[in-house]
């Protein structure tokens, strides 16, 4: 594949991204690659994805060096110019990262051979009754512990804007939108709606839209199910609800997700993977879709994403089910899938020798 620029997103308090980064910068000087770094953050200045791609000179690979946190940063400016996005797995978790730091030549030269997989990961976007704004008096406080804010969003221009639809967000998100309270004393009341019609009132601590790809991050933390990230599906899940009904419901691609904040409710706070973008009060609304677009992420093979669940939950096996002293046997077997089972994509066993 054709790459002849590349921006990075280099986690600057972990001495390993640094090395990584010089091993990323000496592979583009080797294959005549332009290499620039980009981070919305880099001078203090907070700046858009589009802002900041464009400085970069429009990448066609981003590639992060950090953990989950620094992909998400990535994935929003890779999403702005349909760029592809490579992560190198320098966290703790590692749910979104691709390849360890031993091998990011090998991935380098696999997507310059063309020797790769392009993942598509389902992104959200929005529209409110209004701008997103957030009030001066609350934004040192709102940032504490968030790192710094990113820039108010704007409206996007090629949209239709107005009537009850209200107005489209420059804005898109890899895990989740969270509507949250501000007071710590104080649950925020929301309607929610899904498909144009009324699901429940909620009071709660958070109500919480997020992708498949999301599912695994605060979504999971709140009770809500884990979700395949090869899913097309909104997953709303309730932060602590005041009410008996305390699930998490999965609506489809198509079936919109709409938060009004309602007439007795505090301010509510939007959050955007994790990044504080506005404060609403009573009477405003934010509506929850599914992007028109997806994320584009380099892959050097299958995913094993329930092993990689397996390991990354720390799951063990119940003592009463291994009271026999047998483990539970692998499936899918090593040998090729029988007739009825050959039109499924079957990921390669991942014990298996080449």
């Amino acid at each position: 594949m054709a790459v002849d620029r590349v921006g990075m997103v280099v986690h600057g308090g972990r001495p390993e991204a640094a090395e990584a980064a010089r091993t990323v910068r000496a592979w583009c000087a080797e294959h005549a690659v332009a290499c620039k770094d980009i981070d919305v953050w880099n001078d203090g200045e907070r700046r858009s994805a589009r802002q900041e791609v464009a400085a970069a000179g429009d990448p066609g690979l981003v590639v992060t060096l950090g953990g989950d946190g620094t992909f998400l940063r990535g994935a929003r400016l890779a999403a702005a110019i349909d760029a592809l996005v490579l992560g190198v797995d320098l966290g703790r978790v590692g749910f979104l990262t691709e390849v360890p730091m031993t091998m990011v030549r090998t991935a380098l030269d696999a997507v310059h051979d063309d020797r790769l997989d392009v993942e598509q990961r389902m992104l959200l976007t929005m529209r409110a009754s209004c701008r997103l704004e957030v009030p001066s008096d609350i934004e040192a406080l709102m940032s504490y512990g968030r790192g710094p804010l990113l820039p108010p969003t704007s409206v996007r221009s090629d949209c239709e804007t107005g009537g009850e639809w209200g107005i489209p967000l420059d804005v898109i998100a890899l895990n989740d939108v969270v509507l949250e309270k501000l007071a710590r004393d104080r649950q925020i009341s929301v309607g929610v709606y899904i498909a144009g019609r009324l699901l429940a009132s909620y009071s709660a601590d958070a109500l919480l839209v997020a992708t498949p790809t999301g599912s695994t991050a605060y979504s999971f933390a709140a009770g809500g199910p884990v979700v395949s990230p090869g899913t097309e599906a909104l997953v709303f899940t309730p932060v602590a609800p005041h009410m008996t009904f305390n699930r998490s419901v999965v609506a489809a691609p198509d079936e919109p997700v709409g938060l009004r904040v309602l007439e007795r409710s505090g301010r509510a706070a939007v959050s955007i993977d994790g990044q504080l973008r506005g404060v609403i009060g009573p009477g405003d609304w934010i509506g929850v879709y599914a992007a028109p677009r997806k994320l584009r992420a380099v892959r050097l093979g299958p995913m094993d994403f329930y092993g990689r669940l397996r390991d990354r939950m720390n799951l063990t096996d119940a003592p009463a089910a291994v009271a026999d002293g047998t483990p539970a046997p692998l499936w899918p077997v090593r040998s090729a899938p029988p007739g009825d089972l050959a039109h499924l994509a079957m990921p390669d066993d991942p014990t298996a020798s080449g």
